[in-house]
């Protein structure tokens, strides 16, 4: 075992019970990203705690809806380009369903409620998504200063917005703006059970199609109708067909509404659909075939509006991004903190932003747990001090992935 991973340990391992705490606070801090006083309220916490840490910090505006953008800087008379250390803040609304059913998963009364099991699990909303990872960037950058490093600047990068896809804000252009230049990244979203480090993810939105024809009584009038309903089976045929596996690609036609009696040629029928893809090439050939499938009538009197609005830029794969993944793999392993593989992942992150911004990075660094956005969610708290413990070995060997 590394004699680094030793020193780490220990201090990592003095401080158990203070870095639960601050777990606790923040989880307990209402700071729903469709709540904007809410939202901003764990900015201000936020700020205060990283200014009493002894970083730079300042806020960056993203519009009138959202919270802000949180930038902070630390060590910046050394050497060489910052090391990047993102996440949001915000966590998905506190009823994520307005019409929820009592005793399911969406059903939550609007408190986060932290707790800990007797599994070692912490549950709460955003204990997983993604509070637990704030944390451990916290307690990451108070082990290196207490451990004496100060090889390389750092930059801490935190979004208000994130668990609304950035809806009405700039804050993807402003990310970008102040990633550039940074020599890496890790992105401290939900970390995976399995131990994995993310090296890409997918990036998607959602479409919605209206189709308009002409009602008509489907027994006396069934010549004059024009319905609406079949002209839409040849839309989602038509989407679904763009679904191509082999590039990580899918179209998936998801809600369909048309029609309101059996005996009625049906003047309306609405869809939404799904889009995931891998590479910002997929997107044009897309959106150039959205294009085509919204001009084009197969049956003559009716009319199809679509619209597609993109959620999230894919975090694309990159050969440093990898190398960086496989460095903090290795240290895993030296460490005796296990084994870690690579996947690419579906959901998405804001390390598709970084990464357009020409910055290496590698995502979901938080603790690890599952069922995001649920009253379901949960965190195994072994792996709050678990990941601290790499991020800190990581950083202070970080030369070993620069200068590769």
């Amino acid at each position: 075992m590394e004699p680094v991973y030793e020193t780490v340990k220990q201090y990592v391992e003095a401080h158990l019970r203070e870095m639960l705490c601050l777990w606790e606070d923040f989880v307990n801090t209402p700071s729903q990203a469709r709540d904007r006083a809410a939202a901003m309220k764990m900015a201000d916490k936020l700020m205060d705690i990283l200014s009493v840490l002894g970083m730079d910090v300042r806020s960056v505006d993203v519009g009138p809806v959202n919270s802000r953008l949180i930038v902070a800087d630390w060590n910046t008379a050394a050497p060489g380009a910052p090391i990047l250390i993102s996440g949001h803040y915000d966590t998905v609304n506190a009823c994520p369903d307005e019409s929820a059913v009592p005793d399911t998963e969406t059903a939550l009364d609007g408190t986060p409620h932290f707790r800990v099991d007797a599994e070692g699990k912490a549950h709460g909303l955003g204990c997983l998504d993604m509070q637990g990872g704030i944390v451990i960037a916290i307690w990451t950058l108070r082990a290196l200063q207490a451990l004496g490093w100060n090889k390389h600047p750092i930059r801490f990068l935190f979004a208000g917005d994130e668990d609304k896809g950035h809806e009405h804000g700039n804050t993807p252009e402003k990310m970008m703006e102040l990633a550039k230049g940074c020599a890496c990244c890790f992105n401290m979203e939900t970390g995976l059970i399995t131990n994995d480090i993310c090296i890409g993810r997918k990036g998607g939105g959602q479409g919605d199609v209206e189709v308009t024809g002409k009602a008509a009584h489907a027994g006396n009038e069934f010549s004059s109708g024009r319905n609406a309903l079949l002209e839409m089976t040849y839309i989602a045929q038509a989407l679904a067909a763009l679904t191509d596996l082999e590039k990580g690609t899918t179209v998936a036609p998801a809600v369909i509404r048309g029609g309101s009696v059996p005996n009625g040629i049906p003047e309306l029928c609405t869809m939404s659909f799904d889009v995931r893809y891998n590479r910002a090439d997929e997107k044009q050939r897309l959106l150039k075939a959205f294009e085509e499938i919204g001009s084009t009538t197969h049956i003559e009197g009716t009319h199809c509006k679509l619209v597609f609005r993109e959620f999230m830029a894919p975090f694309e794969k990159t050969p440093r991004g990898e190398a960086l993944a496989d460095f903090v793999a290795a240290v895993s392993e030296r460490s005796g903190l296990g084994a870690m593989g690579k996947r690419v992942l579906g959901g998405s992150s804001d390390a598709s932003y970084l990464t357009r911004a020409g910055v290496p990075t590698i995502c979901s660094m938080g603790v690890c747990g599952q069922y995001n956005h649920s009253s379901k969610e949960y965190a195994f708290v072994e792996s709050l001090y678990t990941r601290t413990k790499l991020l800190t070995c990581a950083l202070m060997e970080l030369d070993e992935y620069l200068e590769g």
